[in-house]
């Protein structure tokens, strides 16, 4: 769809900045980065920006500023900082990537985008989003994504940012190509640098750089549960909430080498820093070395910028001294196979077993886990079933993992579970940012809730519940009346914890 489609009901907030690139003078750099403009134009030490408008949410102005370049890179190459203040408007391009769901692509695709409650306070928690998408997809101009209404209720400056994807964020060439070291960890550098803009200059939007906050769903928790391992963000950020999204284990460097030589032998020996973007792109339909399909992309254990696993064998010493909110929804795979799909379409009890073997991502011996959950859950149905066999063994692994980790290791974690409506993977996002299009009072209700547990835990580093610990398991539960909850689906976690778990594509 056409990016204003992909924008609706946002349409009409459309102008400003839109469309013209500006370059801005009066860079104040020698000048306080405490100074606080409670409307319109800021002055940082990068420069000058300039907001596209101001939005009354609920009785709060908010300004937002779209569109700040934070960086330039070549193809494959670790970002260079832009230091001075440039901004695109509402209308940025996004990192090359399937479709066209949100509107113009380009490999010029490092920008922000700040929001700002309008009245003055110098020292304002930092949220700071990074989307989903896995490793490969995804845009942060996607409406859900807009922060007003957290900005506004939440008394916090919103920060979200794009980043290089897929094959130009994450192809891992530098055991074949000298000229690219930084290739297989480009994308996380992305992050790194616009964390970097976000000390340099959110003082000056009413932030504070001392209390940031970074937050992600699906790849963006991975991406932030990577961060927390690397070495170049240590200090950058403060506090950490990751939805639906982990990351265990990194890809490794000789993996990792072997999906980039199929993706150059796709190429057929062409120079993949000069062929054009979409035939870079196309060469990822190779099939995978490692896992079949097309060829996965992540962060790569490369000795250079990520020198161990983020969480394996144990939650990384760096991250644990950063608080850490992590979660699921109860039914993540409501949202990867539709009814009439290939995988559930002829789904019975029958079936089952063979239909869930492929789709677990271990090596459970499948009739067995069919017959255990049918026993369990008799009153189900084999699309019930298939939900919560697979939910439990292929997305909710890493968050346990991850959880327990972090209570072996003493360092603060807190876990939620979200269940309500019974929640599929994303259904937590318009919850997080107040962005659920004509809400329903229960949706609003839970919306309300969601935020105001995540921006207490921006403030304080506690959403309000206890720490996960490894014997009470304490978990927030999400629901039409939320409720704090010991070790909830206990079952399904015993049940698969025999059971090794490798992260998908590592």
């Amino acid at each position: 769809m056409s990016a204003a489609e992909g924008f609706g009901r946002r349409a009409v907030l459309a102008g400003g900045l839109a469309g013209a690139l500006l370059t801005l003078s009066g860079r104040a750099g020698a000048e306080s980065p405490l100074a606080v403009q409670c409307v319109g134009p800021v002055r940082a030490p990068d420069g000058h920006f300039q907001p596209d408008r101001c939005e009354p949410m609920g009785g709060r102005p908010v300004w937002s500023y779209p569109g700040i370049r934070y960086a330039r890179a070549d193809r494959f190459c670790a970002p260079q900082p832009v230091r001075s203040a440039q901004q695109v408007g509402r209308w940025f391009p996004v990192s090359p990537q399937p479709g066209d769901r949100y509107g113009e692509q380009s490999e010029d695709c490092l920008f922000l985008n700040v929001w700002k409650p309008g009245n003055a306070h110098p020292r304002r928690p930092v949220m700071v989003y990074f989307h989903g998408g896995a490793y490969s997809t995804g845009s942060v101009s996607d409406p859900l994504n807009d922060g007003a209404a957290l900005a506004a209720r939440g008394d916090v400056v919103v920060v979200t940012v794009n980043h290089r994807l897929n094959a130009l964020g994450y192809l891992y060439l530098a055991r074949l190509d000298p000229r690219f070291p930084d290739s297989g960890n480009a994308g996380q550098l992305d992050l790194i640098c616009a964390l970097e803009w976000i000390r340099r200059n959110i003082a000056a939007f009413g932030g504070d750089p001392d209390n940031v906050t970074v937050f992600g769903q699906s790849g963006g928790g991975a991406k932030i549960a990577t961060l927390m391992a690397m070495p170049a963000a240590k200090g950058l950020f403060h506090k950490a909430i990751t939805m639906s999204g982990q990351q265990v284990t990194a890809s490794g460097p000789l993996n990792a080498t072997r999906r980039a030589a199929a993706v150059l032998a796709r190429l057929g020996g062409a120079d993949p820093a000069a062929v054009p973007v979409g035939q870079l792109l196309a060469a990822l339909s190779a099939t995978d070395p490692v896992l079949g399909g097309g060829v996965y992309m992540g962060p790569v254990l490369d000795m250079r910028h990520l020198h161990r696993h983020p969480f394996w064998p144990d939650a990384a010493p760096q991250g644990n001294a950063i608080p850490l909110l992590l979660g699921n929804t109860v039914a993540e795979t409501r949202a990867f196979y539709p009814a009439d799909g290939r995988v559930l379409g002829g789904l019975d009890f029958g079936n089952l077993a063979a239909r869930i073997a492929p789709e677990m991502r271990i090596d459970a011996h499948p009739e067995w886990v069919a017959a255990q959950f049918r026993a369990r859950y008799p009153a189900d149905t084999a699309e019930q079933l298939f939900h919560r066999i697979v939910t439990a063994a292929r997305s909710w692994r890493g968050q346990v993992i991850e959880a327990e980790l972090r209570a072996r290791a003493g360092a603060a974690a807190h876990v939620y579970q979200l269940d309500f409506e019974d929640a599929a993977h994303t259904d937590d996002i318009a919850l997080a940012f107040g962005t659920a299009p004509s809400p329903t009072p229960a949706q609003a209700a839970m919306s309300a809730r969601v935020m105001d547990a995540f921006v207490r835990f921006a403030r304080t580093g506690n959403p309000g519940w206890p720490a996960y610990d490894l014997k009470a398991r304490k978990t927030m539960v999400f629901d039409r009346a939320s409720r704090v909850v010991s070790d909830p689906r206990q079952w399904e976690r015993e049940l698969f914890a025999p059971v090794p778990y490798i992260q998908p594509g590592s």
